[in-house]
């Protein structure tokens, strides 16, 4: 009868884990690569639009000459000038429009979309 218990118990506790289970954070790429690459994607896709929440970016710095920075409300990540890295940052983006640039080429090496 004790094994029975403890068997249920643990049935239960496994019914009660995964009916709790939460979604996996969507998945962003960030690239920054030479010779003047600069993109955010979902999957495949440029990134225009996306619903507020929380969201994983992965971003992968190829170019020592250049960065991935992102900025809007409440956000104001980069990677470093003179360094490929990567990457991996959990943000929360809110309403509004949220800008990527490489600082040292801002005025032709950028995007933006916006939170609804």
């Amino acid at each position: 009868m004790k094994h029975m218990f403890i068997g249920l118990a643990a049935l239960t506790a496994a019914a009660v884990t995964a009916g709790g289970a939460v979604a996996a954070t969507p998945k962003l790429t960030a690239s920054v690569s030479d010779p003047l690459n600069i993109s955010l994607k979902i999957g495949s896709k440029n990134v225009s639009s996306l619903k507020a929440g929380t969201y994983t970016i992965v971003v992968k710095d190829t170019a020592s000459d250049h960065n991935f920075h992102l900025t809007g409300p409440g956000v104001n990540k980069k990677t470093s000038v003179g360094a490929k890295v990567a990457a991996k940052w959990i943000v929360t983006l809110k309403k509004g429009t949220y800008k990527y640039v490489c600082d040292p080429h801002a005025s032709f090496m950028k995007g933006s979309f916006t939170v609804r």
